[in-house]
């Protein structure tokens, strides 16, 4: 991935999360999961949609800040290495943990936001990588 652009990596990376957590939102349904939840007094219902959107707009974004600031501040890869997992594991208990989800929906919604601590890992890795290449050697 370190040889990609810097837009590439994004895109990939965030492609990844959404197949990935399509294939964990799949699975969950074909175990049953209903995936319906209530907010503001009405029945709601978590989609592959919604699942794609939730994987991908927040870790695009994310990704595209570290993309962006990488070049000028070493500080935005390191940061988004404690960050980015950090939120993808928190939002569990945030988002998922609260609604009133059957038991195979919670379980799968969760799972689907485990697959993105890696893959921000892998992603800015390879951002600050292609930082470093494309500052140069540093004087001593």
């Amino acid at each position: 991935m370190a040889d990609l652009s810097r837009a590439a990596v994004v895109a990939l990376a965030t492609a990844v999360a959404v197949v990935v957590n399509l294939i964990v939102y799949a699975i969950g349904r074909a175990a049953g999961g209903t995936f319906l939840f209530t907010a503001d007094g009405r029945r709601m219902e978590v989609d592959a949609v919604t699942v794609a959107g939730f994987s991908a707009l927040p870790l695009a974004l994310g990704l595209t800040a570290v993309a962006l600031l990488a070049s000028r501040f070493a500080w935005a890869v390191r940061a988004a290495l404690i960050v980015g997992p950090a939120l993808a594991v928190l939002t569990i208990a945030t988002m998922t943990l609260p609604a009133d989800l059957d038991t195979t929906s919670t379980i799968t919604l969760a799972a689907c936001h485990l697959p993105l601590a890696p893959i921000v890992v892998v992603a800015a890795t390879a951002l600050g990588r292609r930082a470093r290449r494309a500052a140069g050697p540093v004087a001593a």
